[in-house]
């Protein structure tokens, strides 16, 4: 049976809800295209009402993080919420920002740990891991082998061996020394620290953390940009598992 014998056969009653449900989705269809597109936030300099300002960076592959009080940068990773909203976390898993589909934007931290309202202040040049020639580097090593070294009170030696991608390997010795200097400050997590006598920052096939006998070692996997290095928090949350 042809399909215009099957409509012509059909009882008025069939027919009425073809034409119902026929409606129903070109209904459906106008509203989807009435949809307001997404607003998503620009590459700038935000502040936030608790009191912290940020810049967020979408002019690469991954959008990018950096509290103006730290050195550290954090790629995000978008992953959507209830509402239309995006969620952007750290590597750690940890909610930095939830954006809204009209771009409104809020900041969770330790300080605003429940959020706290972020609105755009300013343009802000796009992120980059620091750049460094060897007597720069050789200096930036001595540099916080001596502050590690003074918050713990012992010598901390640290080492990096990378050739591949000397940047991402600089830019992997600060944030650990970084977290190290935040945990020596924590009397909840500074005895983490108790077995800790050197950082030595490595390349290899992935990105990752260990802490056996005394060694914080930091993996970073050369050509993924700032992705290609672990976090801080990924750091202290590897050592305090220890």
């Amino acid at each position: 049976m042809s399909l215009s014998l099957a409509a012509a056969l059909s009882s008025p009653a069939d027919a009425n809800a073809q034409v119902r449900t026929n409606a129903q989705q070109e209904q459906s269809r106008r509203l989807g295209e009435a949809r307001p597109a997404r607003t998503l936030p620009p590459t700038g300099r935000y502040a936030s009402e608790s009191g912290e300002n940020f810049v967020f960076d979408r002019s690469g592959a991954r959008p990018l993080f950096r509290f103006e009080s730290r050195n550290e940068t954090w790629a995000l990773r978008a992953t959507p919420a209830p509402r239309g909203d995006i969620i952007y976390r750290n590597d750690a898993g940890d909610q930095i920002l939830r954006v809204t589909r009209d771009g409104g934007m809020t900041l969770f931290s330790v300080r605003a740990p429940s959020g706290s309202p972020a609105t755009l202040r300013g343009p802000a040049p796009a992120l980059a891991p620091p750049v460094l020639g060897p007597i720069a580097l050789a200096n930036l090593m001595v540099a916080r082998s001596a502050q590690m070294s003074r918050a713990l009170g012992r010598m901390i030696v640290v080492q990096l061996d990378g050739e591949a991608d000397e940047t991402l390997c600089v830019d992997a010795l600060m944030v650990t020394t970084d977290a190290v200097l935040r945990m020596a400050a924590s009397a909840n997590l500074r005895q983490q620290l108790a077995e800790l006598r050197s950082v030595t920052i490595i390349e290899g096939r992935n990105a990752g953390v260990t802490f056996e006998r005394g060694d914080l070692r930091v993996t970073v996997r050369p050509g993924q940009g700032l992705t290609g290095r672990p976090s801080s928090a990924t750091i202290i949350r590897t050592v305090s598992a220890d």
